[in-house]
């Protein structure tokens, strides 16, 4: 019998979590890229006309969408690997609940940065 190699199995409910935050990332990255520079003209990207941007509630509302999906996206991807290595039981338990709260915190992080830039009141 073939060792299973990975618990993305096609149809399965990761794996169409995993290619839906994927497809959703490159859809946001695309629509940024398309505002970025075919309807503001921007030919520089520098921090200050970053900051600048981030008052506009798109590029705000895009960053955030952005950071969780990859936040989402990413953690779901590492969980996935290391239970593929054999990660069960009280193990697997503690690295769940570890990058949920890691996830938390850069999420919140993120967030306060983007309010920083944006001239919105941090929390």
């Amino acid at each position: 019998m073939a060792e299973r190699y990975s618990s993305f199995e096609p149809g399965g409910r990761r794996w169409l979590w995993q290619r839906i935050t994927a497809a959703f990332l490159v859809v946001v990255l695309a629509f940024h890229f398309f505002l970025l520079h075919f309807v503001n003209h921007a030919d520089e990207v520098s921090f200050l006309a970053s900051s600048a941007r981030m008052t506009d509630l798109t590029y705000y509302s895009l960053m955030v969408l952005f950071l969780i999906t990859a936040t989402f996206h990413g953690v779901n991807g590492v969980y996935n690997a290391l239970e593929n290595q054999g990660l069960t039981g009280t193990k697997k338990q503690v690295v769940k609940y570890t990058l949920i709260a890691a996830s938390i915190v850069l999420v919140v992080q993120g967030i306060r940065t983007a309010n920083a830039w944006a001239g919105l009141p941090t929390f």
